[in-house]
């Protein structure tokens, strides 16, 4: 095995350093994400070569769950074994999530600020941040009309039948049929080389199958043990990451009355607005439900699932990538992932802050201001919360 792909070990504290101030720094989610650790690991430090690092960000890409904190604690892993992993994960996800709980614990202190008119301005932000990333992963993963076609009608059943089983039923329906329509490159994948081997991929596989259908039991609404069975599903389930996690959160959380769509779209709002992985909202929504032990419960159930499927699934990627069929499976999975964030943009996102043509007019502002002028989300929610003070909305 060559030297490039058995990197020096570095110290615990050593990659805490460098992934806290990536941490704090990392703002524009998941893609600028990539980007960060491309230029610190790949080209400054030098830990990985191109080519490792690609093939680490087509493994995260495919499983569920949030594609950029995985590939973060995989090169962790390679420089500091399972300390290197959580060192990683810490350093990146720890700014954000505190923020985030903090956010919660204030708003549970001081109800009556989320009344405000700020809270009506960052509503609107997620309208024009959600629409942004369903044109931007529609033009990358639905490049021609079977998986565009594919997209809407997963769309059209959600919004026909909105309940959780539906999304999960859609996704496999969407897989199904891109498996049988031989969707995706006929090109056999490149072989991986990754030289991970996490020792119990079995054992820690059935971890995370004996986790999800614990999830799935009744629990007591708004109970610790009821918030980390919701994130923790959340975080098996979601494919795509990022944006894609608020589709099934919403249904856990506002479509079961455990908490009004205001407070849920605000604190969504916030977190576009903060470095780190957007997947650190769910310690807003665990903290607003349980406290601040809710927050931390919330943070590390909805990262555990993707966590556990990295180290599982490492045996398995030689066959995934050069299998046609699952290829075309995993592109029809991603097509209906689209219409699933198509069907949470119109509900709840549109049809709770889109009331008027001001409203309307604000979120096409918005939007051209993401797509068209690049003007980053860190500095537009602030923009968008004052906008709802000052204006007549």
């Amino acid at each position: 095995m060559t030297t490039e792909t058995q990197p020096s070990r570095a110290s615990f504290w050593q990659i805490f350093g460098l992934f806290l101030r990536l941490g704090l720094t990392s703002f524009g989610g998941p893609a600028a994400h990539l980007g960060f650790f491309h230029d610190e690991f790949v080209k400054r430090r030098r830990w990985l070569s191109d080519s490792v690092y690609g093939e680490i960000v087509a493994l995260c890409q495919l499983l569920p769950g949030p594609a950029s904190s995985q590939v973060g604690l995989t090169i962790g892993f390679l420089k500091g074994h399972y300390r290197g992993a959580l060192a990683a994960w810490l350093g990146f996800t720890l700014p954000s999530a505190v923020i985030m709980i903090g956010f919660a614990v204030g708003l549970s202190l001081w109800p009556e600020a989320s009344a405000g008119g700020w809270v009506k301005g960052l509503k609107l932000f997620v309208v024009a941040v959600v629409a942004q990333a369903v044109w931007q992963m529609g033009k990358s993963l639905c490049p021609d009309r079977s998986r565009v076609a594919m997209a809407l009608l997963v769309a059209i059943g959600l919004l026909m039948i909105g309940e959780t089983w539906m999304q999960l039923l859609a996704l496999a329906i969407a897989g199904g049929a891109g498996a049988l329509m031989g969707l995706g490159s006929d090109r056999a994948a490149d072989p991986l080389h990754l030289p991970l081997q996490s020792g119990k991929p079995a054992l820690l596989g059935l971890v995370f199958l004996g986790l999800l259908v614990v999830s799935f039991l009744p629990q007591v609404s708004g109970s610790l043990a009821w918030v980390a069975a919701e994130m923790y599903r959340a975080g098996a389930l979601v494919f795509g990451g990022g944006h894609v996690v608020l589709p099934w959160l919403q249904e856990g959380f506002v479509a079961s009355g455990a908490m009004p769509a205001d407070t849920f779209l605000a604190g969504y709002g916030v977190a576009q607005a903060m470095p780190g992985p957007l997947f650190s909202f769910s310690g807003f929504l665990g903290g607003a439900e349980a406290g601040p032990w809710g927050g931390l419960v919330s943070v590390v159930a909805v990262f555990l699932p993707g966590t556990l499927l990295v180290f599982a699934g490492l045996p398995l990627w030689r066959w995934l990538r050069e299998h046609r069929a699952a290829r075309s499976a995993l592109a029809g999975v991603n097509a209906g992932v689209v219409g699933l964030l198509l069907a949470a943009l119109y509900d709840p996102v549109w049809t709770s802050a889109v009331h008027g043509p001001m409203d309307f007019g604000l979120v096409l502002l918005l939007w051209v201001a993401l797509t068209v002028w690049r003007i980053p989300v860190w500095l537009l929610a602030p923009l968008s919360a004052g906008a709802g003070v000052i204006l007549p909305l």
